[in-house]
């Protein structure tokens, strides 16, 4: 009896790993699959105004009495058939091209809003709109000066653009948003920031303590002004200094060119404010959420929001969705309707 024991255990063993490794290489080709169907990076398109109308639709479904769902959905369809009709002559309706970005110190998403916006160049006139939903509280000045001249493109276009600030547009953020023709931030987002901060820790003493050199051979009396490991001395800490105000300045001009309105000496002093002050201050357009300004655009115009996807590796597939396997045990679970699909086109780049 105990053989028959340890026997059965040992099969149940056997068996759970050799169910684990046919799972990963099922997920393995799947991955792969999906990978082909998408061989390089592309563009995901999003229909907003189908989007909101198909939640509305499962919203009506739950709740409206059979007969008066009924009464819609045919107002509905005759809707869309007068839509479809429209006379080729006639003004074809405002498109909006909705950007998301969400900006880390590094300014890494600066690369894809760049693909972003040449996509919406390709088609976007003077009399459509793009609308970027930015968050960010800053980072590095060159990626968040190449993500200010990326938006400067569709100015230069003569398409006008909104931000939108439902968080926070502070430091490097700022530099972008303030490019907007309008800037429409939450009651609570934090938003200005117009100053420039540089911090390096200093191992000096700590090597010195141990016995430990620290060489460094440059040329130019300024290549490298304060390090990590070097000693910093006076001329080396007025350089640094120097560049930051220079910065600053800079910093400062671009703000005042795209915002007139503003007197700098009020807010180019690194401080930050809320939206219902920094409207006071001119920072800010209107106190608006952009949930609430694409809803109501929605009625007038079609919303497209454009989104740059790069090509995942298998591995990163997979990763991906192990991590979503994990969670997915802990996570509210609410009932899918195929209505709620969003419209993605996908073009490889």
């Amino acid at each position: 009896m105990e053989f028959l024991s340890d026997y059965g255990l040992f099969l149940a063993k056997t068996a759970t790993i050799v169910i684990a490794v046919l799972v990963i290489l099922l997920v393995a080709v799947v991955m792969s699959m999906r990978l082909k169907a998408h061989p390089g990076n592309y563009i995901e398109i999003t229909h907003l105004n189908e989007k909101y109308e198909a939640m509305a639709n499962t919203l009506r479904a739950a709740i409206l009495p059979k007969k008066e769902l009924k009464q819609h959905i045919k107002a509905q369809k005759r809707k869309h058939k007068a839509e479809q009709a429209r006379s080729a002559d006639d003004t074809p309706p405002k498109r909006m091209y909705v950007l998301d970005f969400k900006g880390d110190i590094r300014g890494s998403a600066v690369s894809s809003l760049r693909e972003e916006i040449t996509a919406v160049l390709t088609t976007a006139t003077a009399n459509d709109e793009v609308v970027v939903r930015l968050e960010s509280a800053g980072g590095m000045v060159h990626s968040y000066g190449l993500g200010a001249s990326q938006l400067r493109r569709i100015r230069e276009k003569g398409i006008p653009l909104t931000i939108t600030v439902d968080k926070v547009a502070a430091s490097g953020g700022y530099l972008m948003a303030c490019v907007a023709d309008r800037i429409l931030a939450g009651p609570f987002a934090i938003v200005g920031s117009i100053g420039v901060l540089s911090q390096i820790p200093n191992f000096h003493r700590l090597l010195k303590k141990h016995d430990v050199d620290f060489e460094q051979f440059t040329a130019g009396d300024y290549k490298r002004t304060v390090s990590m490991f070097g000693e910093t001395t006076d001329k080396a800490r007025e350089k640094l200094q120097e560049e930051i105000q220079d910065v600053h300045v800079l910093f400062k001009d671009f703000v005042q060119t795209q915002r007139s309105q503003l007197d700098l000496e009020k807010v180019a002093t690194g401080e930050h404010w809320h939206g219902t002050r920094a409207i006071e201050l001119n920072l800010v357009d209107e106190i608006r959420t952009s949930d609430d300004y694409l809803m109501s655009a929605s009625d007038s115009a079609e919303l497209y929001e454009v989104a740059f996807e790069e090509k995942k590796t298998i591995m990163d597939k997979l990763s991906a969705f192990m991590q979503a396997s994990l969670h997915s045990s802990r996570r509210l679970q609410i009932p899918d309707s195929g209505d709620i699909d969003a419209v993605r086109i996908h073009t490889p780049l």
